[in-house]
């Protein structure tokens, strides 16, 4: 078979996602994360500064022994991380989303991703299908049930 030469599927964790895989090793956000690790050729995977210290701040709180296991694994994850965004920015996307939320959906946007993947029901849900976010909001379920096998199939071109 022949493998498809087309550009990287980029795919955005929120924090949730991350913190989740780390938490719990039957689960998908946790299967995103072995993902993650198998750094395959034609998925790319991203995160931000805000979620990173979010995880940090969260494992501090309320698992600080777990602290020094993340730090070890982080790079393994082989996550490209967006620098906080622009203020003003996420100032604007404030009004859409949670302003807890508004530097997440900032920094996936200024990374340009196909797929934005979190377990944030709550505050994302009701952006699902917006005409306006240049990417698909998705639970990871949603993305390893639904897109993930999408994205395979695209990926070999049949002889």
């Amino acid at each position: 078979m022949k493998r498809h030469t087309a550009r990287k599927v980029k795919v955005f964790l929120d924090s949730n996602v991350i913190l989740s895989g780390l938490l719990s090793d039957k689960s998908y956000p946790r299967i995103i994360l072995d993902l993650c690790c198998l750094r395959l050729e034609f998925i790319q995977f991203f995160t931000c500064e805000y979620n990173l210290i979010e995880i940090e701040r969260n494992l501090k709180k309320k698992l600080p022994q777990a602290l020094k296991v993340y730090k070890k694994y982080l790079p393994s994850l082989n996550l490209q991380s967006i620098p906080l965004p622009d203020k003003k920015l996420v100032r604007k996307l404030s009004r859409e989303v949670a302003p807890k939320d508004a530097p997440v959906l900032a920094s996936a946007i200024i990374a340009e991703v196909d797929f934005l993947v979190t377990g944030d029901k709550k505050d994302f849900d009701p952006l699902k299908g917006e005409k306006h976010y240049p990417f698909i909001i998705l639970s990871p379920s949603e993305f390893i049930n639904e897109k993930l096998p999408e994205i395979l199939r695209s990926r070999t071109v049949k002889p």
